[in-house]
Formats: structure tokens, C-alpha cells, sequence
């Protein structure tokens, strides 16, 4: 297995592409050339996880997890040689099915051990990465350092900055919410109230967990849709959520019991979108502080 790795990340839209490279240069950034990258990101898996075809180079499984922050932030990931990308891209398709696929031209420079990259991305136009390789014992501290000077140097303002990997910006985050939240109230266990209803959590990494409601004879022992996903979500390592949707087969819009507005609020955060309707129609997003405006903490929590 290969051993996990470290970067501390900052993305950033890129207005002027040639001036951003006459900046890199200008600070002493040794040019690379540039690589021609398909990533193909997959679903249902923990984290993220992508194939990455490149030319020039190899073919990579990349596995990281990353949370959604427009500062500075860590990612941790792991990289594996690929020797049939073809073959492993059918085969992860198959497993796990492919849930967006990311084309770029990376102009690559390299900066006291920052890479830089200068990306001209399908869909989404120039956009500019740094990222710092930490040391495995690194308090990221150092690293941090590296990235605000480069920032400075770089000409790159807090307008500018961008919290989501490019796999999301592709992906229309709350159709594809909704989409996993309808096909889990299909399954929905309702035989008393004939009402089901699913949910769909994103958590920081960008996986999709679902539940459905789980009625039982004994009413008061049935189970929601979103503790259904709450729990899938926690039982795969999951301590966040960054987004839900919730579907029911008989209403347009569906939103949370006052239950769940309180489950939800233990791992979301007061922004936290709530996106209600249905895939390829009405549709209404909420925050979860319009939701609950005064959700109970034992302690404040760091957000």
C-alpha cells in the first residue's frame, strides 16, 4: 500500500493566465511544461477518488480527502502506479459507477517545493493551484508560509478564491443531491403512512451517502430518511456534512421534521445548504440556520 501524503492547497480563478506565469517565472518558479490530465472521479467511495491519465507521465489512482474551504487547506492523499488505466477505469465504472470526469491542460512550475498550476479546465476556464508538499511530521506551519508568499507574489485576492475541487464545480452538486435522494425514497419502507421520503448527505470529502425512512409496526420506533444517511455517512468515518437534499414521493417540497433539523445540526454547520424538490424540478434551497434558527449545542462548537 502506498504510504499517505500530505499537501496544503489553495485554488484560486485565474483572470490573466499569461500574467500569472510572467509572476511564477518572476519569483524564480522553474517551468515544467505542460501536461494534458483526464481525471475521472468515481462515486460511493470514501473521500474522493480518481483515475488520472496524463500525458506526458503515467497513469495514477489518486484516493484524498479535503475539506471545502476557500483558505489554505490540507489534503490528504494517496497515489498508486496504474498500469491499465483503461481496464481499471471499466472496472471502478462497473464497482462504483463514474460520477463526473474533470479534462485539463496543467501548465506545472515548481516553487521552493510548491507546485504550482496553471489550468486551463473544460467547462470552467483558467484556474490557478498551489500546493505545498508537507513533510510527514510537519505542524503545515512552514507550508503555510510558503503558499501566503506565493499568494502575495502571485497577485491572487480573497475575490478570487475558490473552496471547491473542479470535480464539483462540473457537477450541478444539488441535481446530483436530489438525484441519489429520489432513488433512496424509491426503497423507502412506508407500509403504514405510505409516505416515503429519502435523503442525500454530501459529506467534506464529496461522497454521497442516502437513507431512506424505515417505519415499524411500533410508530414510535420507526426511523427518517436523514438519520438513515446521518448514520451511513458516520459509520464510514464521516464527521461533516456540507450539503443535503431531501425527496418525498408525495410532497413537491419535503422539508426535515423538527427531529432531524436537530440531527442534521450536529454535523452541519449553520450555512449549510438544505436543498428540497425533486431532480429536474421544483426545487427550493434552504440553510440550515433558516431551518433551525437556534440549534441546541452542549458547548459552542469551533466552526
Amino acid at each position: 500500500m502506498s504510504a499517505p501524503q500530505r499537501n496544503l492547497e489553495l485554488k484560486a480563478r485565474d483572470p490573466d493566465p499569461r500574467r500569472s506565469l510572467e509572476l511564477a517565472l518572476a519569483l524564480g518558479a522553474e517551468d515544467r511544461g505542460e501536461i494534458e490530465q483526464r481525471d475521472t472521479f468515481f462515486s460511493r467511495a470514501r473521500g474522493r477518488l480518481k483515475l488520472r491519465e496524463q500525458a506526458p507521465g503515467g497513469a495514477e489512482l489518486i484516493s484524498y480527502e479535503r475539506s471545502d474551504t476557500p483558505e489554505a487547506r490540507p489534503s490528504d492523499y494517496r497515489v498508486v502506479p496504474v498500469a491499465d488505466p483503461e481496464a481499471l477505469r471499466e472496472a471502478l465504472d462497473a464497482a462504483l459507477g463514474t460520477l463526473v470526469v474533470v479534462a485539463k491542460r496543467r501548465r506545472l512550475l515548481l516553487w521552493d517545493g510548491v507546485r504550482i498550476h496553471l489550468d486551463e479546465v473544460e467547462g470552467l476556464g483558467s484556474h490557478l493551484e498551489l500546493e505545498a508538499v508537507a513533510a510527514p511530521d510537519s505542524d503545515l506551519e512552514p507550508e503555510r508560509g510558503k503558499l501566503e508568499r506565493l499568494r502575495a507574489g502571485l497577485e491572487i485576492d480573497d475575490a478570487g478564491l475558490v473552496a471547491e475541487s473542479y470535480s464539483d464545480l462540473l457537477l450541478d452538486v444539488p441535481e446530483a443531491l436530489l438525484r441519489a435522494a429520489d432513488t433512496a425514497m424509491r426503497e423507502a419502507y412506508a407500509p403504514y403512512s405510505g409516505f416515503k421520503v429519502g435523503a442525500a448527505l454530501r459529506s467534506a470529502g464529496g461522497a454521497i451517502y442516502t437513507g431512506a425512512n424505515v417505519e415499524n409496526a411500533a410508530y414510535p420506533q420507526s426511523q427518517c430518511a436523514e438519520a438513515s444517511a446521518l448514520g451511513a455517512l458516520v459509520a464510514d468515518g464521516g464527521r461533516e456534512l456540507t450539503a443535503a437534499a431531501i425527496v418525498a414521493e408525495r410532497s413537491d417540497f419535503c422539508p426535515p421534521c423538527g427531529g432531524c433539523r436537530q440531527r442534521l445540526a450536529e454535523l452541519a454547520r449553520p450555512e449549510t445548504p438544505i436543498h428540497l424538490g425533486r431532480p429536474a424540478g421544483p426545487r427550493r434551497t434552504v440553510t440550515l440556520a433558516e431551518l433551525l434558527p437556534m440549534a441546541f449545542e452542549l458547548e459552542p462548537k469551533a466552526r
